[in-house]
Order: C-alpha cells, then structure tokens, then sequence
C-alpha cells in the first residue's frame, strides 16, 4: 500500500471517505458491526491525526431484498426501509459508531441516479432492454476487474443482484435501472417508471458529495466482486477519469464454524441479539457493546475474525485486566511510604510515556494495525503492575497515563465505559483513604470498622498483592 498523505485530492488534510451501508431489510448482524467498528475507529484515528474527514455512507433502502421481505410481511417496502433503518441506527448508536458526517438514503438520489444511467447510455456503456431494464455492459470498459483481478463471481462473494436476464448481452451485465413491475415501488423517468439497480446507487451518492473521484472507499471484502468493480466502470466510464478512488480498504469476514457470518447461510447473530445476550457471569447490555468493539480491534481490519464463545470470554477477561488497571491507577496514588527496603515509594519518570505513545501511533500508522496498538496498551498495563507490586506510582505519571488512554479512548472507545457506569463516590474513596491511614498504624478495628462503612454504600474493598481494590458490592 502506497504511503497515506496529503495530495492534490488531500488539500489542506481534507479526506473524503465512503463506506457501503446496510441494505435495511433485517436487523444488521455482528458481522455487520465488524466493519463499521472498523472504519469508526479508522475515521477517529484520521480525525485524531488533524485530518479534515467526512464520513458518508449509504443506506440502500430499496432493493430486491426489501421489495421481496415487504411482500413476506404485508407491508410497504418504504415501511420495512424505514424501521430497519431506524434499528441499524439504534445500533450503530449503541455501538459507539459515532464518526459517520452523512447517512445518505439510495431514494433521495433518484435524479442523480437517472442521470448516471443516462449517461451511461450516451456513452455506450449501457443498453436497454425493452420491458426489463437498463443494464451496463461490462465488455464496454476494458478495465473492468481490476480492483479484484477477475471478471466472474466466486463463492466467497457478496449475493450480487446481477440479475438473471435471458436477454443480456454478456452474463456479468448488472441492471441500472429497473422498469416498473407491478405492486413495485416506482419512480418517473426518461425511459418510463421503474426504479434503481443496487450499484448504481453508490456512485450516484458520492459524485453528488463527492465529484468523480475521491480519497477512500471502504467495505466488506466480499463487496470487491461485483459491487466496487460495477462502482468503478459506471464512475469511470461516465467522467472518464481515473481512479474512481485512491484507496480502498475492505474488511475481512467474521466467521463462525469456518464459514463467512452471513444472512444468506443463516448463521449469524443480530447485533440486538448481542447486545442482549446474558454475559456468563454478570455484565450489563452496554457492557455487551464494549465487548464488541474491543473484540473486533484485538484482529486486523483486513484480517478474518473467528467468533467463539472462547474467543468472547478470552475478550472478556482482557477487558477486565483493563479495567482493574485503572481502578490501581486511582488506588496506588493513595500510597505514599516507603518500600520496606527503604526506597522511597515515590519516584520520578518511572514510565518513559512518551515510548508508548510512539509505539502505539507507529502501529496505529502502519495500516490501522489495531492489535499491535492493543499490545502496546497491555505492555504499559504490564510494566506499570511490576511497578505496583513494590511502590506507588509517581502522581504525575499517573497523570501521564491516564491521559495517555483517555486520548486512547478518543480512537477506540472501549477503555472507560465501565468507570462511566460505576464510578466511585468521592466520600467512598476518601473512606478508603482513611482505611489505608488506619491500616498503616496497624489500628486494624477502626479499619474493619470504615471496611464496614464503605461496604454499606455499596462497595466492597479487596485487598490484593496490588493493594486494595474497591468493587461494586453484589457484582
């Protein structure tokens, strides 16, 4: 991949990235979350880095899918659209999915979708067929396939929507336009009513945004064949102009049993199932939505994601180690005596932080490497619990460090939801305090006496190698 950086289509920092939304005919599943997961923390890291990033991405609202799942149900396709929509918003929402400028719906583009296929048409890349549709002919741009290498569908590919018509001229022609049948939704056009093929949809969005060519154009990997090939030969047969776009970045599968997580197998997980779901033991639903992210930032954007129970829990359990970091980093500053070999249990510049944050930006710019970044948190976690294990702290390392992940979080967001649900009373911790005071004078009744105190507001206090712990009672 060819250095990421400032261009003529770069000026002054400004990026403008696209990503391929749902097609809202279901409630969007994990594997879905998978990749806006993904490019969220990509467009906070960019946002992060003082580049100017908008965010668009498409919701495509009318489809096949949707016109046949609105029929199973006896409702319009325009109110099946509507509550997925809505859902996968709710979802995305929980999600901590935040960074998206613009979600931008297929029907609200039917002039420049028109257009396009007008165009198209001029240009002799497309042909209509009479009470069928307008389709694009793939011979007529010699260029196409070459994003992915190839000019036929594979197994691991996207359901395409090509559309099985006897009367194509070549088998890999995909519908631009699709004339009116009845009981469709329908919209007027030169060639009469009828309504938009799924590709078409894309470009007709991001040249209206975005011109005929922008920076990044992102999706799922099994979108490369024939979806982002069909958005290249439309885009670049009309305008003439190339690259369509200057990266791409497409995000491996999440997968269970081996297989690609996928509505049309049938064996995938809703994210309202997930976020849902009881956690062995105890947790609660947005506990649940931090657990996704950090599982899906522990595996490369680009790589496949295996999901298992196991893989969860081992999520799971890293997460706490994480989380009972920072509750030590707000203990150990309560220490302030010597070691017992006398070394002073405050010292200075213990932590070389300014290591780690170079560490964790290298990885971070070496193809959005998330977890190598992840590492580099769970080595500062690792060397500053040695630390822990013999003397406090240095208060302004403390500081360091904290700071350090809250800027952390700002990209990856799964660092302080727990200290957002359970943060700790200021006259709990100063009751701890007291205890620890009473400890070090070894009054050890008037310490189990506070012990008790603390424990009737709700917490209780666990003393460890580490130093106490305060955790919600009964969780």
């Amino acid at each position: 991949m060819k250095p990421f950086g400032p261009s003529t289509s770069l000026r002054a920092n400004k990026i403008n990235l696209f990503v391929c939304g749902p097609t809202v005919y279901d409630f969007s599943h994990i594997g879905h979350a998978r990749t806006y997961i993904a490019f969220d923390v990509i467009v906070r890291y960019l946002k992060a880095m003082k580049f100017n990033v908008f965010y668009l991405q498409n919701i495509t609202d009318i489809d096949d899918k949707i016109i046949k799942r609105a029929a199973e149900t006896q409702v319009s396709p325009k109110e099946l659209a509507g509550r997925f929509e809505k859902e996968y918003l709710q979802d995305m929402k929980a999600l901590r999915v935040l960074s998206v400028n613009k979600y931008a719906r297929a029907t609200d583009y039917i002039p420049e979708i028109v257009s396009q296929a007008h165009r198209l048409l001029e240009k002799g890349h497309a042909y209509v067929i009479p009470d069928d549709g307008i389709y694009y002919d793939i011979f007529s741009f010699k260029e196409y396939g070459k994003l992915s290498g190839r000019t036929t569908q594979q197994a691991q590919d996207a359901v395409s929507r090509i559309d099985d018509s006897v009367k194509k001229r070549h088998k890999g022609d995909f519908a631009l336009w699709k004339f009116s049948k009845k009981g469709e939704p329908k919209w007027k056009s030169p060639w009469g009513w009828g309504r938009p093929g799924w590709h078409i949809e894309d470009t007709a969005i991001t040249e209206k945004h975005f011109g005929a060519q922008y920076d990044v154009h992102g999706g799922a990997r099994d979108l490369i064949f024939p979806h982002h090939e069909a958005e290249i030969a439309q885009m670049e047969g009309i305008s003439g102009k190339k690259p369509l776009v200057r990266y791409w970045m497409h995000t491996g599968f999440l997968t269970t049993n081996g297989e690609k997580m996928s509505k049309s197998l049938g064996n995938f997980i809703t994210i309202r199932d997930f976020l849902a779901s009881p956690k062995p033991g105890r947790r609660r639903v947005n506990q649940r939505a931090r657990l996704l992210r950090f599982f899906v930032l522990k595996t490369h954007y680009r790589s496949p994601i295996d999901y298992s129970q196991d893989n969860l829990m081992q999520a799971e359990q890293e997460l706490e180690r994480i989380d009972e970091f920072m509750e030590k980093l707000k203990v150990q500053n309560l220490k302030s005596t010597p070691s017992s070999d006398g070394v002073p249990s405050r010292m200075t510049g213990q932590i070389p932080i300014f290591k780690f944050k170079k560490q964790f930006q290298d990885a971070m710019e070496d193809d959005i490497n998330t977890p190598k970044a992840v590492a580099v948190l769970f080595e500062l976690v690792r060397k500053c619990n040695t630390i822990f294990s013999k003397l406090a702290l240095n208060t302004d390392d403390a500081k360091d460090i904290l700071e350090f992940f809250k800027e952390v979080d700002e990209v990856f967001s799964f660092i302080f939801w727990r200290e957002k649900t359970t943060r700790i009373p200021q006259e709990v911790t100063a009751l701890l305090k007291k205890r620890e005071q009473y400890r070090k004078e070894k009054e050890w009744k008037k310490a189990d006496e506070v012990r008790l105190l603390i424990l009737e507001k709700g917490w209780q206090v666990e003393d460890t190698s580490n130093g106490p712990q305060l955790k919600r009672s009964g969780v």
